[in-house]
């Protein structure tokens, strides 16, 4: 017997990894809700594309019926990835691969294509918007989470899949992530055939990465004719804090990029002249590599809210989905005597899975950072 069989789940945050969970659980008749802080399921642009790998997101998306939603929703060239000089360059060209069944298949799919094959999948009112989460109590054997509108749910077990600043993990360690060195700012174009052409063209409906003088300038292109662009420098931790640059002001953050990227083609200036008027600075950071904690019977984590990374390893949302799915299928093994099994045996997996991409991820944040930035990214490509 499943040893949630009658049991509550509630699931904090309606991401790719909480809206697979719940998938995955669904499939096994399970009651569950999600509870999720925006207003609706359209609430907010989405952003970049994210690309799936065969191992981990797309594993999960296989697990849970839904390739089929997938392949007819993703982006085939999307993947093409142009590795550029700060003189715009180009100095390789990746080919995209076509199946889902290779291995090193990476298809991009943009984040809100991705949520709605996901949201569609759940049983109807499944998630219940407008859900910003305040606290959790312990209410005899139960959690009874209250909401910011003094709204408020029991459940049996809760998962935190809150993300990168989850409020629910502090009940579970007080171990918090460092500093990686790295401060990303983020901004974005819409209609980019008509508004940055020159960038357009080069990008050819899929990814550039830009490297030179220990700095990066990656860039996407989305579904919806718009591109997302992130700067990636080294910095003090409390640099976005500290600079005096009003982050909503364009002709602020297009002065600081000429200063900072002095001696780089004025092809990128197109990117910032042509922004939507708010960026948004993101100091990267990420949880120490040899985290541990003592498992709960009813309270654990997955994505960024157990095991937050900078994104320079593309395996953010790939993470998360994997620990969906074996969350999922650990709460429903028979072989388990209790939930506390079965969470323990997800979390010693789960840490040690990401442990070790951590470790990549933060080699390649470095290296990307570095002189040797483009040959290091070459290497991996070709």
């Amino acid at each position: 017997m499943s040893t949630i069989k009658n049991k509550k789940i509630a699931i904090v945050g309606g991401g790719p990894g909480g809206l697979t969970l719940a998938r995955i659980l669904q499939m096994k008749n399970t009651d569950v809700k999600v509870y999720e802080r925006d207003p609706g399921k359209n609430a907010r642009s989405q952003g970049a594309t994210l690309d799936l790998h065969y191992e981990s997101g797309l594993k999960a998306l296989r697990e849970a019926g839904l390739m089929e939603a997938f392949e007819a929703n993703y982006r085939p060239g999307a993947d093409r990835l142009s590795i550029v000089d700060k003189h715009a360059n180009v100095l390789m060209e990746g080919d995209e691969r076509t199946s889902s069944e290779e291995e090193h298949f990476r298809p991009e799919i943009d984040r809100g294509p991705l949520k709605k094959i996901l949201l569609d999948s759940l049983q109807p009112d499944t998630v219940i918007w407008n859900s910003h989460f305040a606290s959790l109590t312990r209410l005899n054997d139960t959690w009874l989470l209250t909401f910011q509108d003094g709204s408020t749910a029991v459940a049996d077990i809760v998962i935190a899949a809150d993300g990168a600043n989850s409020k629910i993990r502090p009940y579970i360690t007080p171990i918090k992530p460092f500093y990686s060195g790295i401060t990303i700012v983020e901004g974005a174009v819409y209609n980019s055939a008509v508004a940055s052409p020159n960038i357009h063209r080069l990008l050819r409906n899929g990814k550039i990465f830009a490297m030179g003088d220990d700095k990066t300038l990656i860039i996407s292109s989305k579904g919806d004719g718009s591109l997302v662009f992130y700067t990636g420098c080294k910095t003090e931790e409390s640099w976005s804090k500290d600079c005096g640059i009003n982050f909503s002001d364009k002709a602020a953050v297009f002065n600081w990029f000429k200063t900072t990227f002095t001696g780089w083609n004025s092809i990128w200036n197109e990117l910032f002249e042509n922004a939507a008027s708010q960026f948004t600075p993101r100091p990267q950071y990420c949880m120490p590599l040899d985290q541990t904690w003592e498992a709960l019977p009813d309270l654990t984590m997955l994505g960024d809210a157990a095991h937050l990374m900078p994104p320079y390893a593309g395996e953010g949302v790939n993470m998360a989905m994997l620990d969906a799915l074996e969350l999922g299928l650990s709460l429903t093994d028979d072989a388990f005597p209790d939930t506390h099994a079965a969470i323990t045996a997800y979390e010693q997996q789960m840490r040690a899975r990401a442990s070790a991409t951590a470790a990549m991820t933060l080699e390649s944040t470095a290296a990307l950072h570095s002189p040797d930035a483009i040959p290091f990214l070459m290497q991996i490509v070709s």
